[in-house]
Formats: C-alpha cells, sequence, structure tokens
C-alpha cells in the first residue's frame, strides 16, 4: 500500500510501464506490491505489456501462506498477475537472456531467488533478501526475524560468500543503506564489503 513516484522515476529514465517487458520476482512476501495498481477498486498489473517471472517453488509456497500476511500480500501482487495471463512460472536456474538468470537462494523464504547479470565479462548479483545488511558479511549467521528457515538462510549467505570473495562479482543489495554496490572480500574467519572506490565497510 505505498505510495511513491516509482513509475514517474521510471518514465523520466525513459522507461514508462508499457516498456517493460520482464519483472522479476526474488521472492513474494514483501517483493511484490509494484506489481500491480489499484484502477477503480480493482488490483491490475502495473506493467501491462510484461511477463512476471515467480519462482515455481515461491508460487507453490506463498499461496498457502498466512504468515506475515503473505496470503493478502499473494491476493493482491501474485494472482491478478497469474489471472491477467501475465505470470510464468520458472525454475531456479531460469535464463532471461544470455546476461540475466535466476540463482538459487532459499532461507529467507523456501523458493527465493537473486539475479545474476553478466556482461562483457564483468558479474553482478541482485540479492533480494539473501543477504540484509553490511554486517551479515562479518557476522553471516545473524538472520532476519522474517527468515522462514534460519538455518537454510545462514547456509545460503555462507556459500554466496564464498563463492563471490574476490571475484569481482558485484554486489548489489536489495536492502543495503549507501553504497548499495560493494565486493566481498575475506577477512580473518569471515567476509567483509567493500566499495568500488576500495573504502570499507
Amino acid at each position: 500500500m505505498l505510495n511513491t513516484p516509482f513509475l514517474e522515476y521510471l518514465e523520466e529514465a525513459g522507461f514508462p510501464p508499457e516498456t517493460i517487458d520482464v519483472v522479476l520476482c526474488t521472492h513474494h512476501l514483501d517483493h511484490v506490491g509494484w506489481n500491480t495498481r489499484l484502477e477503480n477498486g480493482k488490483w491490475v498489473p502495473t506493467f501491462p505489456n510484461a511477463r512476471y517471472l515467480f519462482s515455481r517453488i515461491e508460487f507453490e509456497h506463498t499461496k498457502n501462506d498466512n504468515r506475515l500476511k503473505g496470503d493478502e500480500t499473494f491476493s493482491d501482487s501474485v494472482q491478478p498477475i497469474m489471472d491477467a495471463g501475465l505470470g510464468q512460472l520458472v525454475e531456479f536456474d531460469h535464463h532471461i537472456a544470455d546476461e540475466v538468470s535466476l540463482e538459487r537462494s532459499p532461507g529467507h523464504t523456501p523458493g527465493h531467488c537473486s539475479i545474476r547479470i553478466s556482461s562483457e565479462g564483468h558479474d553482478a548479483v541482485v540479492t533480494g533478501d539473501m543477504i540484509h545488511h553490511a554486517i551479515q558479511a562479518c557476522a553471516p549467521d545473524i538472520c532476519s526475524t522474517f527468515c522462514f528457515d534460519e538455518e537454510q538462510s545462514r547456509t545460503t549467505r555462507r556459500d554466496f560468500l564464498t563463492r563471490c570473495s574476490d571475484t569481482g562479482v558485484l554486489v548489489l543489495g536489495t536492502h543495503f543503506c549507501d553504497p548499495t554496490g560493494v565486493y566481498i572480500r575475506p577477512d580473518g574467519d569471515g567476509w567483509r564489503f567493500e566499495t568500488a572506490e576500495t573504502d570499507t565497510r
């Protein structure tokens, strides 16, 4: 129920809603709110010409989940997409294009995905809620209170930090405060984040 000018910002950047052709959802509980907008008392797709990609596992879990009002979120932000015929259920390893693919990152929710972007020899990962805060680099066992499976969240996070450490992968943290794009460096028994300007966090 947020009311922000994000559509105006998109349009100013040259992307009016009708030009968007793919929408990726990392998970359903709280990262789907802009999928739809309320018009004449009815929830309709925000991007009428887009395919909305949902993890099949996440979809099946969330449609039956009333934890944290997940059922309400599903009914106003996911089901209208399916009713409009714009939803597509995909597997964890789905490729949108050669440069953009989904990566399995369960724990925060059962079907949580991250998004990998590869271009001209460089890689970036949009983390969704796999990692929420910079402190989880040095203390990866700390979980959000909203994680569905804390043990799986810890395992996923440690695997990700190990795999991406010192590789040049740009980590785009959905919930990070500025800077939101960082690199992972080893630091003792854990890791730390480093900005492109080599400032450490």
